[in-house]
């Protein structure tokens, strides 16, 4: 390419004996190449869980038992909240000098019943939902391992 055909600013056009030693270096076959998107190790591994898991066989059906038990525990720790709550009617009935204690004015039922149930619940649902997320997670690390 010694000469410049085209007008200013322009790529150089290729001279046509150039133009056909282009043409048949680009008509080669070009070399193979591996592209490789992942790790292969363990890969298999984990399909065999996720096999197991979809087809249900017994370490598929034990792992899924584990998850479910650890969040029924959690959800049971957390229905023990309300479980107390809900008695607390029946203790202010049966103990009568427990529901005539007052703070600030007020007897006791009533900021019992009235205003601890509320911040509570929020804690003890802020509690479970992050307690049934770090279970959910560590079983898809475990599932992906």
């Amino acid at each position: 390419m010694t000469r410049h055909s085209g007008p200013p600013g322009q790529p150089e056009q290729p001279q046509p004996g150039e133009r056909d030693a282009w043409l048949s270096v680009g008509a080669r076959r070009p070399r193979r190449r591996r592209v490789v998107l992942a790790d292969p190790k363990g890969r298999g591994r984990v399909l065999r869980t996720i096999i197991e898991l979809e087809e249900q066989t017994s370490v598929g059906e034990k792992l899924v038992r584990d998850l479910i038990r650890t969040q029924l525990r959690t959800a049971l720790l957390g229905g023990s909240a309300l479980v107390a709550v809900a008695l607390l009617p029946a203790l202010f009935h049966l103990y009568d000098d427990v529901s005539r204690v007052q703070l600030l004015g007020v007897r006791l039922p009533w900021v019992l019943l009235g205003l601890l149930p509320f911040p509570l619940f929020y804690g003890v649902g802020y509690v479970c939902r992050r307690a049934a997320e770090r279970h959910e997670r560590d079983f898809v690390n475990m599932v992906d391992r």
